[in-house]
């Protein structure tokens, strides 16, 4: 089993009226040469929870980081945060899961990795208000 130390949170950058899937995405992401969808989990806009890459799998959501990961995808955030209240209530249920599952798994956003804003919020604030 792979060691998971770090749960990150990534959005599709797509616009609100584009609801998309973990299938969608899973084809874009075949199309550009890989050999999968890059994220474990998919959240879409009614908050229907998908899954992505097998967990036993490493990922390919964030350069660097991919081993020792589970990629999360929020549909949505082209441009700000855009999310349903729906969303937002499935990722917190799926991440308070997975560290119970990985309770050395800290919770990051793709953009503490990367020069991106994915997910289009500060994801360390968002896990720690009370």
């Amino acid at each position: 089993m792979r060691q998971i130390d770090k749960i990150i949170i990534h959005c599709s950058a797509t616009p609100t009226d584009m609801d998309i899937t973990a299938s969608d995405i899973r084809d874009w992401h075949i199309d550009r040469g890989w050999s999968d969808i890059g994220y474990h989990y998919v959240i879409r806009r009614d908050g229907t929870l998908e899954d992505g890459r097998p967990i036993e799998q490493a990922g390919a959501h964030t350069k660097g980081r991919n081993t020792n990961s589970i990629g999360i995808c929020l549909i949505g955030g082209a441009d700000s945060f855009d999310y349903t209240l729906d969303q937002m209530d499935v990722l917190v249920d799926l991440v308070e899961t997975l560290e119970e599952t990985y309770p050395n798994a800290t919770v990051h956003g793709h953009n503490e990795f990367s020069g991106k804003a994915c997910p289009q919020f500060d994801v360390q604030a968002f896990f720690t208000e009370d």
